[in-house]
């Protein structure tokens, strides 16, 4: 399963041209369905900031790539334990070891997800129940793949992912008077609690 771009909505926008512009030969349809649903999206000049990646603290690391490397087809490219400093990245104690772990969709740069795993000493509250109602200040991320059915019926099968809902057809107005966008997808809270719209764009 290939994911074609992400996207952490509400606050972000990662990575939607970078993950046209960097696709392959073999990839080129699927560039196409996200060109589409770009259309009337015109950037004249390069502007000064990128949206890098986003970052989840994690309750269970092992879950949590079950979901985002298994069910959406992640690839690892970093694995490491850092040492938190608790003040600059306000998590854990200063001086405790966490696990991070990084994974890309198609492209290299941007629309990144980072799992943060604070094991030594763990955080409290890693087995008390996620809300399952967005909020403000609640950001979602969304996520095009090129297989919505699959990845859905494998998140369903994570333990701790909660799924709002069945797989649908969303239909988008397109800008400016351009074909409606239609998307097919799920909505999900990962192990962690956060919430992922998993999508495919459909011709």
């Amino acid at each position: 399963m290939r994911i074609i771009g992400i996207v952490l909505a509400t606050a972000l926008i990662a990575g939607c041209g970078g993950a046209a512009t960097t696709a392959s030969t073999e990839d080129e349809g699927s560039s196409q369905t996200a060109n589409r649903a770009m259309e009337g999206v015109e950037i004249e000049a390069r502007l000064p900031t990128d949206v890098r990646r986003v970052s989840i603290v994690v309750r269970d690391m092992e879950k949590s790539l079950e979901f985002y490397r298994d069910a959406l087809g992640m690839e690892i490219n970093y694995d490491t334990v850092v040492e938190l400093s608790g003040v600059n990245l306000p998590v854990g104690e200063p001086g405790s070891k966490a696990r991070l772990i990084l994974l890309n969709g198609n492209d290299p740069y941007m629309g990144w997800v980072g799992l943060l795993h604070p094991f030594e000493p763990p955080l409290e509250g890693v087995d008390e129940p996620y809300a399952t109602r967005l909020a403000p200040g609640t950001a979602f991320m969304v996520v095009n793949t090129d297989d919505a059915e699959k990845a859905c019926e494998a998140a369903a099968k994570i333990d701790g992912v909660t799924m709002t809902g069945p797989t649908r057809l969303q239909v988008y107005p397109g800008r400016d008077g351009r074909p409606d966008i239609n998307v097919r997808g799920c909505n999900v809270f990962d192990p962690n609690g956060v919430a992922v719209e998993i999508n495919q764009l459909l011709d």
